[in-house]
């Protein structure tokens, strides 16, 4: 079997910062007319998600402007093109690559809709091969970033000295709901943000950068209706279940152990924890399930304080953290996910 690194991470931003302080007023002037023991549960849900800041590819004051689906997705189609690109280029200028030299692209998202897909417009612009294979992964949520890795590392381990590119551009500010009352509506709204995120996988020889030992997904069987979105005239509406942490407590031990077990490794040996911050009380769940370890997920908190939940391109960010620290050669990294399906995406890497 060949062996599979991942050679590089890069992040690309949108042009719109927002502390979530400044967010508050537009909290409450779209809540207007609602009775002030509503507002003040929503306001406190801002105040308590643990994100201070976060990006956005519109302005705020166009994200609480109603317009139609037709006009978000056309924003969200413009700015992922570029979003996407950039991050692309930095990692491959990072690893001091060719965009000519892939052979393989993903694209993951799940906030708008666009056909063609965006390895499309990338291939074009960067003027990539006439024979690069492409893959556009769109329907599997926050887990989806893992879920590109494990495809690619599953092309790569078949294919000896090739080069693959996964790229995840989301926006789920695109999918905010103004006419959505929801609890699932205010508290995604609260948790997420947008951005962009590239990894590129090499199953060359002489290859630097951590290996993938191992890659598998858990499916939670009987639980799509736990996260979603439903297609609606406004848009893409989200349903979130407040279940969810609980779920992730019962599966735990048989997402985790059996799988590095599978791998000749176990949770004792796992020095870093790659996870994916679905929210609050998702990372403080997950905090306390591996805190019994000995273990702290300080890195995913952060980047859900710094950058809010942007779904599949959230775990790269964290990713980026722990290859930007070098860890010492024979440690390993336990990437983490979970997403629609319900289902829970998992990838051992060793430095």
């Amino acid at each position: 079997m060949n062996k599979v690194s991942i050679s590089g991470v890069s992040k690309a931003l949108p042009p719109y910062k927002r502390e979530t302080k400044a967010i508050i007023p537009f909290v409450e002037l779209w809540l207007g007319n609602k009775e002030e023991r509503f507002r003040r549960k929503v306001v406190k849900i801002f105040e308590g998600a643990a994100v201070d800041s976060r990006y956005g590819i519109m302005d705020i004051e166009e994200v609480f402007t109603a317009t139609s689906f037709e006009a978000k997705n056309r924003i969200y189609v413009r700015e992922v093109k570029k979003l996407g690109k950039t991050a692309l280029e930095t990692a491959l200028h990072k690893a001091g690559w060719s965009a000519d030299s892939l052979d393989y692209i993903i694209t993951v998202s799940c906030t708008g809709i666009m056909i063609p897909s965006l390895d499309a417009y990338l291939v074009n612009d960067l003027q990539m091969r006439k024979d690069i294979v492409r893959l556009p992964v769109t329907e599997m949520g926050c887990a989806a970033g893992i879920s590109g890795l494990i495809y690619a590392s599953n092309f790569l381990k078949s294919n000896p000295g090739k080069r693959a590119a996964v790229v995840a551009v989301e926006s789920p500010t695109a999918t905010f709901q103004l006419d959505d009352y929801s609890m699932a509506n205010m508290v995604s709204a609260a948790i997420f943000g947008d951005g962009a995120a590239c990894v590129l996988l090499s199953s060359e020889k002489d290859s630097t950068g951590p290996r993938i030992l191992g890659e598998e997904m858990y499916h939670f069987t009987d639980s799509t209706h736990l996260m979603g979105f439903d297609l609606t005239d406004g848009g893409l509406k989200m349903i979130l279940d407040p279940a969810v942490p609980e779920e992730i407590t019962k599966h735990f031990p048989n997402i985790v152990h059996p799988f590095l077990e599978g791998l000749n490794s176990d949770i004792s040996k796992v020095n870093h924890l790659i996870f994916h911050p679905g929210g609050r009380k998702i990372v403080q769940t997950v905090e306390e399930l591996f805190g019994k370890y000995g273990k702290n997920i300080d890195d995913t908190r952060e980047t859900l304080r710094l950058y809010g939940n942007m779904s599949s391109a959230t775990v790269l960010y964290v990713l980026e953290r722990f290859m930007d620290k070098n860890p010492k050669p024979g440690e390993q990294g336990l990437l983490l996910s979970f997403g629609p399906g319900f289902s829970a995406q998992r990838i051992l890497l060793e430095w």
